[in-house]
């Protein structure tokens, strides 16, 4: 006697499918000690019931005139549980993969970002991994887990748009190095680094549109600034250009 799924929460709710002869006349389905919370003869070979709540392994059996079946095990399932996601933020476009760890994982069928899902390549009991879904708009989305034993929130994901390069202001200083330096552009409060010829610059966010940057030091001529979050990157070609100071 077959039962479809043979697992489900701990809370109960779960409908499954039960096959097997001479089932007609069900007068009742039971999950070990406990009577399912709605059962549906479907036919002589049918049976559908939903699971009350419970834990661990029990047996699941039907009553007909006829009398009781042997038992088949179904197993209740806890919620999962979410410890780490490898990475929090990521681009708007989506396509990235992450891993998340915790526990419960084994039976996991989908992850939602937002309103969006996909699903996960399940590792173990304690990771598996997901490709992102597209966002629908830059900002911060919950995530949550649906496994067997039901579904799991508590964390977010943010998505993130490409930064835009607007001024570098002033647009040249001395080769040594150590100018401060003014980028205005858009999505910059997420930026990971920015480089000046090919150099990391040390940097500040001041907000979504503003950077402080100092130039490091640096070759005569012009030198791409270039910035870059967990989006992507942008190039400003030759923002910044490398004057030599005078020599006597």
């Amino acid at each position: 006697m077959p039962i479809s799924p043979n697992q489900g929460s701990t809370g109960g709710g779960t409908a499954v499918t039960i096959t097997g002869t001479n089932l007609s006349g069900t007068t009742a389905v039971k999950f070990g000690s406990k009577n399912a919370t709605s059962v549906t003869n479907v036919n002589a070979t049918t049976v559908t019931a939903v699971s009350p709540s419970g834990t661990g392994t029990v047996g699941v059996t039907v009553t007909t005139p006829g009398g009781t079946s042997a038992p088949v095990s179904y197993f209740y399932v806890g919620a999962p549980f979410k410890s780490v996601l490898s990475a929090t933020s990521g681009p708007l476009a989506g396509g990235n993969s992450i891993t998340i760890t915790g526990t419960g994982l084994s039976t996991a069928t989908s992850v939602s970002f937002g309103a969006n899902s996909a699903t996960p390549t399940v590792s173990s009991d304690s990771s598996l991994s997901v490709t992102v879904p597209a966002g629908a708009a830059a900002g911060s989305v919950s995530v949550s887990v649906t496994t067997a034993g039901g579904t799991n929130n508590g964390f977010s994901y943010t998505y993130v748009d490409l930064p835009t390069i607007g001024t570098i202001s002033p647009n040249s200083g001395s080769t040594s190095g150590g100018t401060a330096v003014t980028v205005t552009g858009t999505n910059l409060d997420s930026t990971e680094s920015v480089t000046v010829g090919g150099t990391a610059a040390p940097f500040a966010v001041i907000n979504a549109t503003t950077l402080s940057v100092v130039t490091p030091p640096g070759t005569a001529g012009a030198a791409d600034v270039v910035v870059t979050n967990p989006a992507g990157s942008d190039t400003e070609v030759g923002g910044f250009t490398y004057v030599e100071g005078p020599g006597i």
